[in-house]
């Protein structure tokens, strides 16, 4: 049996027995090594790079390597199979995509600001009130000879009394209840969850104590997950993080993880690694932040896309990506958040925000809620960028749903300098027309070399390669210079950053393969938007507002993402990029039952459109890409380069 010895840039080294011939990504992801592979090992990638420093592997030549990187001994780990014993360098690079967790500074107004907004909406909306989870302070007469009644009764009635509201007792409580009651003298603090006419009592404490009663938001997105944790009696902020989802490893997409899923044992690893490897280490630290103890939250409110909410729980998922596109559910009822998210309150329930359609799933729902888009009859176009691209047209009359296939490349997927945006991610840039040279706007601190685009950056590179006329509107190069460089089968790249000045010591580039890969994004992203459009007779510039959700949004360039062809050249004044919506969504129904009733409401009225059955969809996608369109008169503002 070989041994694949896994050696890291910081001197560790892990070494795990091999069957012959076993896939070396494979291993690595058996091992929990952490190794880019977007594509999920189908080798199109090139982001699983290592280093073969002793031994041999089964392997080819890839296109991702010069010849004189071979022969050093890199390879691509999803297409090398172990023959004999071997040790493989892991770059740091090839771990860039697994994100630590980032843990939000609540000194800045403007990360409270920013949940405040959205509840201050709906509470104006009339969407509030009725609190998920909140407590009550009673008094009971103690038992007697002459008064018998047993202690789940007593407290039953005391809390009917105090909320008008039938009451029951969990398992938990009632395991509690002898002991606490009578230690507190009968003066008991009761957590309640509220369900219409009636309450759940899910712990009951010492009267005195004054401890929060603690909720949990939380957004599961393909590429990052975020999370916040709130005192549910107040609405207050409590602590917020985030950090990259540890299916990543899977694949960048969501078809590659369905595919995983179905594999024996997928749907569990799959679980594994967002609940275990990425969900409870961002609680664990939201604790420590906020000092409340785990048995303190109750309460769980969950968004992410259809597939992300099935692999939360652990369901089998192919038929949500094969025709007819059924998923196990839509909306499910109240669970308990023990069952997913082991070492919160045992009475702590669980609520998914309700997915619309096979691909439109709760964190559309949850960033609609937080839009407001059903609250105005002004015509408002919502666009959640991110791994996937969903969009809501409507008002307050009606709303169309759909999502484009834009695959990865918005968070850096299929893109061969792409990132995550992490140190070193290049998220702005310009180019000088005259000399091609860029001026680069990188993540990290002052000093940081680049290591590679991000959405934004991406965004910006293609619109300034085509305003410099470096490259025409196909996407090919049209220049030639010093950073213009062409490989043996004539495929053209763009030099941003040249060995010597970035952090990996290689060039970073960007490509026409990129590129492509790239426009076809966009181009989904904007036929998407005018087929949404022309269903109901409007062209873009009707649209009264333009809301950009989804991580990417905070860095982009409206104008140049109009120049691409990504958005509709509409006035710049009516674009607002408002952030995290899923999340906000998922906080505003952590607090209210009004709000989660409201999601409810919105995720069975939108009408969900599968772009695949539209007669004329994909003429549409095809105009769309080109830069910036192949009808130039939908873009009057691009001048001609």
């Amino acid at each position: 049996m070989p041994k694949v010895t896994f050696a890291f840039e910081d001197g560790q080294k892990i070494t795990v027995d091999a069957r012959f011939e076993e896939n070396l990504l494979a291993i690595a992801k058996r091992t929990g090594v952490a190794i880019d592979a977007p594509c999920n090992g189908n080798g199109s990638c090139g982001k699983c790079r290592v280093k073969v420093i002793a031994g041999e592997v089964n392997s080819s030549m890839s296109r991702h390597f010069t010849d004189e990187e071979y022969a050093e001994g890199w390879r691509l780990a999803c297409q090398s199979s172990v023959i004999e014993d071997v040790t493989v360098e892991v770059p740091e690079a090839a771990s860039a995509f697994k994100t630590d967790i980032r843990t939000a500074d609540l000194s800045d107004p403007k990360i409270r600001e920013a949940f405040d907004d959205v509840i201050a909406g709906l509470k104006e909306a009339g969407v509030s009130g009725d609190p998920a989870v909140f407590s009550v302070a009673v008094t009971m007469e103690e038992p007697t000879l002459d008064d018998t009644m047993p202690d789940n009764e007593r407290i039953e009635m005391a809390v009917e009394a105090a909320t008008g509201k039938k009451a029951f007792l969990s398992l938990y409580a009632m395991r509690k209840l002898a002991r606490v009651i009578r230690d507190c003298n009968f003066n008991v603090r009761c957590v309640l969850a509220g369900h219409g006419e009636s309450v759940n009592i899910l712990d009951i404490l010492p009267g005195d104590d004054t401890k929060p009663i603690c909720g949990l938001a939380i957004d599961i997105g393909t590429t990052t997950v975020s999370a916040a944790m709130a005192d549910m009696e107040t609405g207050t902020l409590l602590a917020r993080a985030s950090a990259g989802n540890g299916q990543i490893r899977y694949g960048a997409d969501v078809i590659n993880r369905i595919i995983e899923s179905g594999r024996e044992g997928g749907s569990e690893r799959l679980r594994k690694a967002v609940v275990e490897e990425t969900i409870l280490p961002l609680i664990d630290e939201m604790v420590h932040q906020s000092g409340v103890p785990l048995d303190r939250i109750y309460h769980v409110c969950c968004a992410g896309n259809t597939t992300m909410s099935h692999l939360l729980l652990g369901l089998y998922s192919d038929p949500v990506r094969m025709e007819p596109f059924i998923p196990s559910f839509f909306d499910i009822e109240e669970m308990r958040a023990a069952d997913v998210f082991p070492g919160l309150n045992p009475s702590a329930t669980l609520i998914l925000a309700p997915n619309t359609g096979s691909y439109v799933g709760g964190d559309i729902t949850a960033g609609v809620l937080a839009g407001e888009l059903w609250n105005s009859e002004e015509m408002t176009l919502f666009i959640d960028l991110g791994t996937n691209g969903e969009i809501v047209l409507g008002n307050s009359d009606y709303m169309f749903t759909c999502a484009c296939s834009a695959g990865p490349a918005f968070e850096g997927g299929e893109i061969s300098c792409g990132m995550r945006a992490t140190n070193g991610a290049i998220q702005g840039i310009t180019i000088d027309k005259e000399t091609m040279n860029p001026t680069m706007d990188i993540i990290g601190k002052e000093g940081q070399k680049p290591a590679g685009l991000c959405g934004s950056g991406i965004i910006d590179i293609v619109a300034e390669l085509f305003r410099t006329g470096i490259i025409d509107s196909r996407g090919k190069m049209a220049r030639t210079g010093e950073r213009i460089r062409h490989d043996e089968y004539g495929m053209g790249s763009y030099v941003i950053a040249f060995a010597n000045e970035s952090a990996s010591g290689r060039d970073v580039s960007i490509n026409e393969v990129d590129i492509d890969n790239f426009i076809r994004a966009k181009g989904a992203v904007f036929s998407a938007t005018l087929l949404m459009l022309r269903q109901i007779g409007m062209e873009p510039d009707a649209l009264d507002h333009l809301l950009i959700a989804g991580g990417i949004g905070s860095g982009i360039d409206f104008r140049n993402a109009v120049t691409i062809g990504m958005f509709p050249d509409i006035d710049e004044s009516k674009y607002r990029y408002i952030g995290n919506s899923s999340l906000a969504g998922a906080y505003a129904m952590l607090l209210s039952r009004n709000a989660e009733n409201k999601t409810e409401e919105l995720a069975n009225n939108m009408t969900y459109v599968e772009l695949s059955n539209e007669p004329g969809y994909m003429d549409e996608f095809v105009a769309a890409c080109f830069l910036p369109h192949t009808d130039r008169s939908l873009f009057p503002s691009v001048e001609e380069n």
